[in-house]
């Protein structure tokens, strides 16, 4: 559930519970529902989300999910899958791009990536990120669904580079768009990278190293959904306690120990902090009770696993640009926001967090650049009238936040 999508009226209801309650049902004459290109005016719940969506979502079976465990550095599946670069490039980095709830298919989308495409020429990009919300509105139907051509690989031909995909709650929604309320549908988007040259999510959360055989930088995709999703979860498997979340954060919290890489980097869909209009972890929205909605218990992995480990923290969630400030209260850990790449903000500042640099109206992308010496974020806006990009600003990093391990390279 991101800028355009309604927001229940209490926290941690369930996706039946929501259906049946009529209390926000908005007055008479009030503002229409906003949704990705076009309006549509208010109509009850089951009538808006029964028929064809209903149908849709009932036709196909979630596919089944198994334990998770890193995946190695190396790149399987779809048959020319593109590979992941064995070392720098020319310049001396890995150069990534950056991009968050990108998955609209509109023209914003397409210029966006018509914009970050002549970059990434530009500054030899062999690696891309994705960070979530890949499928508007409510995910794909089927590991074949046409909406991966249409908002995936369409837009980002020429970007011929593995993206490393992380879970939305657009990507995980049941019957209420955007609502998270159905995990299991995130299985056809890891089902989807056996096909796919570009599309990596070899699981729901994965690392990669990179080079893998002696790291200068490790990846550490997560899925943020269910420790905060818009509606409770029924599935035993996905409760914020439950063994999908305990074994991931056992998985996060060893991967970040034994990682040897110099720079270490966390992408996850929800932010921890945040300016815009969502907020920040354990008060998503203005929510600041329940086991869901507010998303206090990412806000507690967040402290108590990644802060002060890793050197980023990439999310996307809120459709705004935001490279927040480095803390004591964030053990160092820079908290980067990066969700313009299909929609935007509304233009205002919610919140104060300590920022080198935000922007909450304009559609965007990022750079991330990695050497032995530096990791460097540059940030750039884009004219979706004329496809360019503009860079708009740019930090830079020597020290990495948790140490070198042995073996890493300096």
């Amino acid at each position: 559930m991101c800028d355009d999508e309604l927001i229940p009226p209490r926290a941690d209801l369930t996706e039946d519970q929501w259906l049946r309650d009529e209390s926000a049902r908005p007055a008479e004459g009030a503002p229409a529902l906003r949704t990705t290109g076009r309006t549509v005016p208010w109509v009850n719940r089951r009538t808006l989300l029964g028929g064809a969506v209903a149908g849709a979502a009932l036709g196909v079976l979630p596919l089944g999910a198994g334990d998770r465990t890193a995946a190695a550095a190396t790149r399987g599946g779809a048959p020319g899958a593109f590979p992941f670069p064995e070392r720098p490039n020319r310049k001396g980095e890995f150069a990534v791009l950056v991009t968050g709830d990108a998955g609209t298919g509109d023209e914003a989308q397409y210029a966006v990536a018509a914009a970050a495409r002549d970059v990434c020429r530009a500054e030899g990009v062999e690696l891309a990120v994705g960070l979530g919300d890949n499928i508007y509105e409510n995910g794909p139907e089927s590991d074949h669904d046409t909406e991966f051509q249409d908002k995936f690989e369409k837009p980002n031909a020429g970007i011929d580079v593995p993206w490393l995909m992380v879970l939305g709650n657009h990507d995980c929604s049941g019957l209420i768009p955007g609502s998270g309320g159905d995990p299991s549908r995130g299985d056809r988007e890891v089902a989807y990278a056996a096909t796919s040259r570009r599309w990596y999510m070899p699981e729901r959360y994965y690392s990669v190293p990179l080079p893998a055989d002696r790291p200068l930088v490790e990846f550490f995709a997560i899925d943020t959904i269910p420790w905060s999703s818009y509606v409770a979860q029924i599935d035993p498997r996905y409760h914020w306690d439950g063994p999908y979340m305990r074994g991931q954060r056992e998985w996060l919290d060893g991967a970040l120990g034994a990682s040897r890489a110099r720079w270490k980097i966390v992408l996850g869909h929800h932010p921890y902090l945040n300016n815009g209009k969502h907020g920040s972890a354990g008060a998503y929205d203005g929510f600041t009770i329940g086991n869901y909605t507010s998303g206090v218990h990412l806000k507690k992995m967040y402290e108590e696993v990644v802060l002060g480990r890793a050197d980023l923290i990439l999310s996307g969630h809120d459709h705004t640009s935001q490279l927040l400030e480095p803390t004591a209260r964030t053990g160092g850990t820079r908290q980067v926001v990066c969700g313009a790449s299909g929609k935007t903000g509304d233009g205002t500042a919610h919140f104060g967090h300590p920022a080198a640099w935000q922007n909450f109206s304009d559609h965007g992308f990022m750079l991330l650049k990695v050497s032995g010496a530096a990791l460097t974020l540059d940030a750039y806006t884009v004219d979706v009238a004329t496809r360019t990009a503009t860079r708009a600003h740019r930090i830079r990093t020597t020290t990495p936040v948790g140490g070198v391990r042995a073996g890493a390279p300096a």
